[in-house]
């Protein structure tokens, strides 16, 4: 696969941001409903559990759209699909907010999720508009906008639904989604499709890319580790906090959440490590955070103002790893090729997902048997497999570097010697 970024126009700084912000906008549209629930369930007079049953259908419709959409990245033109997918979010959420039942709510919520994958989409088309020296950074700034969505989402979310009513948050949102489909309509190039495949070509390529390409196994395999962690961590920190050691209330694992939105400040730094230093040296730095933050975690099982200061230190630490360290494996799948970006990032983002599934349910049943410990013995444990993985990998690159320093091996009679007089004993 080779990459064409040559042939595209080059971004400028106010269209990555634009880009940013259209991230969090669209993510911010699948985790809001999570903070409006309870009132969904008062103002339809259905149950908490059924009021649920929308985020459920929000976030079914986002894997799904993940699956079926992100691959036609590679195959339409992308401000066409972009600008589309926005408007239909836009759509979708009005008439979520008009529903009067919670079954056409279901139903839109949906739609809502399956249109806003735009963030899959944007990562690959802000790879193709910029050199790759900058892949980096750019992609550590679109991952803040991601971030600030899904973090400011549920508070502002909670806030507007407090005041105005839970309609309120999807009519906002509805606006966001639209003015920005107007904007990006404007402003974004013209580019065309990188391939020309059949739409179910498109659907199966993630599974041979995911055969055929080492570097997307492995980072991949990263980013499920890791990501399986911190949803492992998220599971069983709302146990917690819930527990008998602190017994808070629901809305304070909201709060701890907020705290790490200082990752959107680190992002983009670790961007620009990754474009200087590549990206196995930010993932090893990022495997090690991580692991550090296992212990730290631990302590928050002490429960008072120092066991709750350790939730904050190691919930931070695993943030910033992770997330940095979805910078370094985005750049390294982007390296692939630039007609297969939308297809390397829909298999990477079913792996990523898929782990996080895996961790929720580890995290669980960590915490019923083991408590608080086992879930941070959950995280250790991930961390290692991730960490050994990285560690071998480095080893067989060290070594083909090695090999092509020396050359190739001399050839008598039409076949290897497997010697070098200089270094080995040929005497046999």
């Amino acid at each position: 696969m080779t990459d064409h970024n040559s042939r595209q126009p080059t971004a400028g700084h106010r269209l990555i941001l634009l880009l940013s912000l259209t991230c969090g906008v669209a993510v911010g549209n699948v985790y809001f409903p999570q903070a409006i629930s309870p009132l969904v369930a008062t103002g339809l007079g259905v149950s908490p559990g059924a009021a649920a049953s929308v985020v459920t259908a929000t976030q079914f419709g986002y894997a799904a759209g993940i699956f079926l959409l992100v691959p036609l990245g590679d195959r339409l033109a992308p401000r066409r699909l972009i600008v589309t997918l926005l408007t239909l979010t836009g759509f979708g959420l009005l008439a979520a907010g008009a529903a009067r039942a919670l079954l056409p709510l279901a139903a839109a919520s949906v739609l809502v999720g399956v249109t806003t994958v735009v963030a899959p989409l944007a990562g690959p088309l802000a790879a193709g508009l910029v050199p790759a020296e900058r892949r980096g950074v750019v992609g550590g700034t679109l991952l803040s906008g991601s971030i600030a969505g899904m973090l400011l989402s549920r508070t502002f979310g909670a806030a507007l639904g407090d005041w105005l009513g839970w309609r309120a948050p999807y009519a906002l949102s509805a606006a966001l989604s639209l003015t920005v489909a107007a904007l990006l309509s404007r402003t974004l190039p013209a580019t065309p499709p990188p391939a020309r495949h059949r739409y179910p070509a498109l659907l199966a390529e993630p599974l041979r890319l995911l055969r055929t390409e080492p570097e997307l196994r492995r980072s991949s395999l990263y980013q499920a580790a890791v990501f399986a962690g911190f949803s492992a961590v998220w599971t069983g920190v709302a146990l917690l906090l819930t527990g008998p050691v602190y017994g808070l209330s629901a809305r304070s694992a909201g709060l701890l959440a907020l705290v790490n939105a200082a990752t959107m400040l680190c992002t983009p730094v670790a961007g620009r490590i990754v474009d200087r230093r590549g990206p196995d040296a930010v993932n090893l730095v990022c495997f090690a955070v991580v692991g550090v933050s296992a212990p730290v975690l631990a302590f928050g099982g002490l429960g008072g103002v120092s066991g709750m200061a350790a939730l904050v230190a190691g919930t931070l630490l695993l943030d910033v790893g992770m997330q940095s360290g979805m910078v370094a494996n985005q750049v390294r799948i982007y390296g692939l090729g630039a007609d297969v970006r939308s297809r390397l990032t829909t298999a990477y983002m079913t792996c990523a997902y898929l782990g996080g599934t895996a961790g929720s349910w580890l995290g669980a049943r960590a915490y019923a048997r083991f408590g608080w410990s086992g879930v941070c013995g959950v995280v250790a444990a991930l961390t290692a497999v991730a960490l050994a993985r990285h560690l071998a990998a480095t080893r067989v690159h060290r070594q083909d570097q090695v090999r092509s320093k020396r050359g190739p091996l001399p050839v008598t009679s039409g076949r290897v010697t497997g010697c070098r007089p200089s270094t080995d004993d040929c005497s046999s």
